[in-house]
């Protein structure tokens, strides 16, 4: 039996891991994906402190040689449920694992719009965060998908470095607040009532068809990339008999980031909070490990 298992492999689950490993705490991380979550999907990231600059990749790299280096244990596997008790179970696709205590890290996945080959064009082609990839399309044309505040903070960033950005809204408004409207550049071209059809392009992706959400009217748009800005969706579903979630599937938890249920806890981008970034996983990361040594502490006694 372990003292904490971690369920998800980001930034948020493998801080966790470190402060708990620093505590004398063994530790088992489980992650149905890759390890170092969606952060290895960017090429270069300039926002992490201690990093002028980094891929995504690197610097999950980093973080997993050093938790490995501190002793965990890393299971690949999809978690399929959790049952609650004084020893806790995590039930995998390949196999059961026992805990005195969990940490909920699952993160949240950006939501895509479902769209033949879409997660081939993902790093090729379509992104989802403008601070991150904005720069590998200077001078060039863009598509930001999502009529919202984060489609519209996207598109006031790409403006400043793209060439020409269009904003691609179902709806015949945009929701976003009037004050970020009224910052879109003089390069921003919004284009309501319609919706992204399909991608073209070979390898990487060279434009894209809109529709017409009212007479069906198809139209090419050439464009060198795609933002994604039309919502997350957090990893919570299959916990939510011991995790309290919102009407978006988001976990509730105080501010020590444990559960109502004793003995789970729950960091980074799979609970209610309003930033999601690298720096503040890590942040909740930490909260929820010493959290958790708290609890098995009291739980050994």
């Amino acid at each position: 039996m372990y003292d904490l298992i971690i369920i998800g492999g980001g930034p948020a689950g493998l801080t966790a891991a470190l402060y708990a490993l620093r505590a004398n705490k063994s530790v088992l991380i489980i992650e149905k994906e890759t390890f170092g979550g969606q952060i290895t999907f960017s090429p270069k990231v300039e926002n992490i402190p201690g990093f002028t600059e980094v891929s995504g990749n690197e610097f999950a790299e980093k973080l997993v040689e050093q938790v490995l280096f501190q002793g965990a244990e890393v299971e690949s596997a999809e978690v399929l449920s959790v049952q609650d008790g004084e020893v806790k179970k995590v039930i995998t696709d390949s196999g059961e694992f026992e805990s005195k205590a969990v940490i909920f890290a699952t993160g949240a996945k950006h939501r895509l719009l479902g769209l033949p080959n879409e997660n081939n064009y993902i790093g090729n082609g379509i992104s989802f965060c403008a601070v991150c990839d904005g720069a590998f399309y200077m001078n060039k044309t863009v598509a930001v998908v999502g009529g919202g505040n984060s489609a519209l903070q996207e598109a006031i960033l790409l403006s400043s470095l793209a060439k020409k950005v269009y904003i691609v809204q179902n709806l015949d408004f945009l929701t976003g607040e009037k004050k970020l409207q009224e910052q879109l550049g003089n390069n921003v071209e919004v284009i309501l009532g319609t919706v992204l059809d399909e991608y073209l392009g070979e390898d990487e992706l060279t434009g894209i068809k809109i529709k017409d959400t009212k007479n069906g009217e198809i139209k090419e748009l050439l464009v060198d990339g795609v933002f994604l800005a039309v919502g997350l969706v957090p990893q919570n579903e299959a916990f939510s008999n011991v995790l309290e979630l919102d009407d978006r599937g988001y976990a509730k938890v105080e501010e020590e980031l444990a559960c109502k249920k004793s003995g789970f806890f729950v960091a980074g981008d799979c609970r209610v909070k309003k930033i999601r970034q690298v720096a503040t996983a890590a942040a909740d990361g930490a909260i929820a490990a010493l959290a958790a040594c708290e609890y098995i502490d009291s739980f050994e006694k």
